[in-house]
């Protein structure tokens, strides 16, 4: 599979399938962080969570190659990139509908 391929099925899995499945990325991403800041007792962030489960990816794919840890991981750096780029216009991290 092409990298522009790769990339146009996470986006279309992220806006699509996983967001039925799991909620917008930024309502399940801050909900994961605060799950992982009870139990770590330190702040994450959802901008964490996404580089964390982005980093599940990268040493699956360090194992062996699997087209979908390529577009997982790209699906995971998309919200992150949104999350920066909202909190460098509003100060906040907020979601998009």
């Amino acid at each position: 599979m092409k990298a522009e391929d790769m990339i146009r099925e996470a986006i279309d899995l992220v806006n699509n399938d996983r967001q039925r499945d799991y909620d917008h990325p930024l309502d399940n991403f801050t909900r994961i962080a605060k799950i992982w800041s009870a139990v770590l007792d330190i702040e994450v962030t959802p901008e964490q969570v996404a580089l964390c489960m982005a980093g599940v990816k990268i040493a699956r794919e360090a194992h062996a190659h699997k087209s979908n840890n390529i577009v997982d991981g790209v699906g995971y750096f998309l919200p992150v990139r949104l999350g920066l780029a909202l909190r460098g216009l509003t100060g906040l991290f907020s979601r998009i509908n």
